[in-house]
Formats: structure tokens, C-alpha cells, sequence
């Protein structure tokens, strides 16, 4: 089985975010990146495919800064190839990415192996509704099930175990090759020591492969982008017991809560 993983870097949420002076975008300057954390769960849901079957494991990841920490990570863990899609890929909104990925995975004339798995975040932060993935499968004519928790290989097929609102789940049998979007795999993601990390980056490769971007790489415009306003703050009550059961009392009534 051919597995395909496609990574996502973005803002580290940790950091101190900034808007930049045009108000429509994020201060570069001191804006740090790391792998979407979904992403981490589809890369551990592959590694443990390879390890229960003969598979092989291909990472891909759009040019992006430090995106080969990501890649050279992933190779750590357990992925045989690592791919970087480089050329004039600054803002490539969902679709644009799609499109490229598309291209690399299924190039013009050729067909994708029956054996043939990818799987993606099924969102990241800047990417709520999770359009990659159906914007993927629909490009390369091929079945996708989101939120998915398990992948079972069976065959020509994988099971895929999918969550629902309200706690429900639902088993489906989706044929090969296929788009499946991750929402946490059977495993936490592993660690990975540091030193192994730096082990792989002096005989390992990263390969770059030059893609041509569609005419357009964004399908909307930011008209303006704000910080979240403190509406309120918290209220430290402070005293016995009783003196703060009363304060509560006080409060709660004050505001119509009780």
C-alpha cells in the first residue's frame, strides 16, 4: 500500500500573535510556525498502518518556512520518503493547494496505483471547515471520508471508523485509492527524540519537486483582520467559606442568575 501524507505549517498559537500594519494579515516578523497538530495524528495513523502491513510512507508538504523541521520529523518517526512542492506558492489559499497537490499525486496522462492512500488533516486552525480534503478527492476523482479515527486495511478497501455529532460513530468501507481526512488516530502521536531528528537530517533527503501554481492562489480577500476585545474580567472572591458562599450568592443574584 502507498500511503501519502500531506503536511500543513501553521502559526504557533503559543506565540504572541501581531497584526501586520495593512490589518489584513499576520506580522511575519514574529510569527513562528509548526506542524497543524491534526497533521500529527495523520502521520502517526500512517506510521502505524506501515508497522500492522507492507506499506510505504510519503510525506508532502507545500514550500513554507521551516516546513523541513516537519518533514525531517516525520521521517524520525517512521516515514520512508519526504516531498517538498517548492516555486511561487506564497498565500495559496485551500483550493490553489489542492490544485498542486492534485498535479503531484495524479500528474496530467497518469493514473493513481489501486493500492493508493492519502490522508490529510481533516482541519487545522486557519482551516476550520477542513475544505482541502473534498477539494482533493474531487479533483482526483476519488472517494473521501472525513473525521475519521481508524483505518482498517481490508483488501482493495480500508474500514474507517467516522464520528458524528452527539457521540455517534459510523463504520464505512471505502474503496482504494481514497482521501481520508484524520481527526485523531488510534495512537497519540509518538515522540521523537530530538537527537534522532538530527540524526536523520545528516543521511536523509529531502526531495524538492517544482510545481507550477494555477493562475490564481487565493479565491477570497481579507478586508480586515482584529484581536478578540476583553469584553470582561474575572472576579477573585477572597475570604472563609461562609464569606465567600455569600459573595457568590451576591453576585449571582446581581446578575439575574439565580
Amino acid at each position: 500500500m502507498n500511503i501519502f501524507v500531506l503536511l500543513k505549517l501553521v502559526p504557533d498559537t503559543v506565540e504572541e500573535l501581531e497584526i501586520a500594519g495593512d490589518g489584513k494579515s499576520l506580522e511575519a516578523e514574529v510569527l513562528r510556525f509548526k506542524q497543524s497538530d491534526p497533521d500529527e495524528h495523520a502521520v502517526e495513523q500512517a506510521i502505524l498502518l506501515k508497522e500492522k502491513c507492507s506499506s510505504k510512507v510519503t510525506v508532502v508538504a507545500l514550500e513554507s518556512p521551516e516546513v523541513d523541521d516537519a518533514l525531517f520529523t516525520a521521517l524520525a518517526k517512521g516515514a520512508d520518503r519526504a516531498v517538498k512542492l517548492t516555486g511561487n506558492l506564497i498565500n495559496a489559499q485551500s483550493f490553489a493547494a489542492a490544485q498542486m497537490l492534485a498535479n503531484f499525486l495524479k500528474p496530467e496522462g497518469a493514473s493513481l496505483p489501486a493500492d493508493t492512500l492519502i490522508l490529510l488533516r481533516g482541519q487545522s486552525i486557519d482551516d476550520l471547515e477542513g475544505e482541502i480534503g473534498p477539494f482533493l478527492a474531487e479533483l482526483l476523482g476519488l472517494p473521501y471520508v472525513c473525521v475519521v479515527t481508524s483505518v482498517v486495511p481490508e483488501g482493495g478497501s480500508v474500514t474507517v471508523m467516522k464520528e458524528f455529532a452527539g457521540g455517534l460513530r459510523g463504520e464505512f468501507a471505502v474503496p482504494m485509492p481514497a482521501v481520508i481526512g484524520i481527526q485523531s488516530a488510534e495512537k497519540p502521536p509518538r515522540y521523537v527524540p530530538f537527537a534522532k531528528i538530527k540524526a536523520i537530517q545528516k543521511t536523509a533527503k529531502i526531495e524538492t519537486v517544482d510545481v507550477t501554481p494555477p493562475d490564481s492562489l487565493t479565491r477570497f480577500g481579507v478586508e480586515r483582520m482584529y484581536k478578540p476585545e476583553a469584553v470582561g474580567r474575572a472576579q477573585m472572591l477572597e475570604g472563609a467559606s461562609e464569606e465567600v458562599a455569600d459573595k457568590l450568592v451576591e453576585v449571582l443574584a446581581k446578575n439575574s442568575l439565580i
